[in-house]
């Protein structure tokens, strides 16, 4: 995987000039360009944040949206379970009318691949920055315009984001996600989010890297009428750490039983 360091808007306007897309300035933080690779699809060229420590939010949105400085980054920084769901999305069937979102996108690697793939996907997140590096990240990679909304689990259908984003709405044939049980979600906010927005008759994929918030939301999740299969993910970080976790995989055929 080939990275390119450097200020931000050298880097920007570097990597664009070479693939033919504008350059769009950044303020306060530092990105670079990585090549990835996914087994049954084209490569992607994706704009990230440069490492964890970058930090910006001069007009206070992100703070408002409930991103301090110490999460503001996860949402730019591609992690080992978003590749493992895009290399999942990538190996399966594009199904005809299928509707797909995916939650909690960051840099939204498998809405990236499904979007390529040719299936209606949309990509949404609670961040401020993650419409604005998905724009960048479609223009790097040469792709038509990708479906995103502001999908903040904890608030209400109809509350807008606060740069009047447009929300989540409506129903989906497919909801997926990766490292999405990061907080122990006490309320069921998550889960009442997917129940909001899974058709009576839906998929729901999320990939874990085996985090201990994993357990009542499998329990949520059944209270809503959805089965679940399990299949292990083993690999190894580029930095040679192990990646140990699991694929969940949801089904439910009715969606007669209440959200949890």
């Amino acid at each position: 995987m080939a990275l390119v360091a450097a200020t931000t808007a050298a880097i920007i306007a570097t990597d664009r000039r070479e693939l033919g897309a504008t350059p769009r300035p950044r303020q306060g933080y530092r990105t670079k360009l990585e090549h990835v690779a996914i087994t049954g699809v084209d490569s992607l060229h994706i704009c990230s944040l440069f490492d964890r420590q970058q930090y910006a939010d001069p007009a206070g949105e992100a703070a408002a949206a409930g991103f301090s400085s110490a999460n503001w980054s996860l949402f730019g920084v591609l992690w080992p379970s978003a590749r493992h769901l895009a290399s999942h999305m990538a190996g399966r069937d594009v199904k005809a009318g299928e509707r797909i979102l995916e939650i909690g996108c960051g840099l939204a690697l498998a809405s990236m691949v499904c979007h390529r793939r040719g299936a209606d996907v949309t990509a949404s997140d609670a961040h401020p920055l993650a419409q604005r590096f998905l724009l960048d990240n479609l223009r790097l990679n040469d792709l038509p315009p990708l479906n995103y909304r502001h999908g903040d689990w904890a608030a209400s259908q109809d509350k807008v984001s606060l740069d009047q984003q447009a929300v989540v709405r409506g129903l989906f044939d497919v909801i997926m996600g990766s490292d999405v049980l990061y907080e122990r979600d006490e309320f069921g906010h998550l889960t009442g989010f997917i129940g909001r927005h899974a058709a009576p008759r839906a998929e729901v994929f999320i990939v874990d890297p085996n985090r201990s918030n994993r357990s009542p939301f499998i329990r949520r999740m059944a209270a809503m009428g959805f089965a679940l299969t399990e299949r292990p993910l083993l690999d190894t970080h580029e930095d040679g750490r192990p990646y140990k976790g699991r694929l969940l995989m949801f089904s439910r055929e009715q969606g007669d039983v209440d959200a949890a």
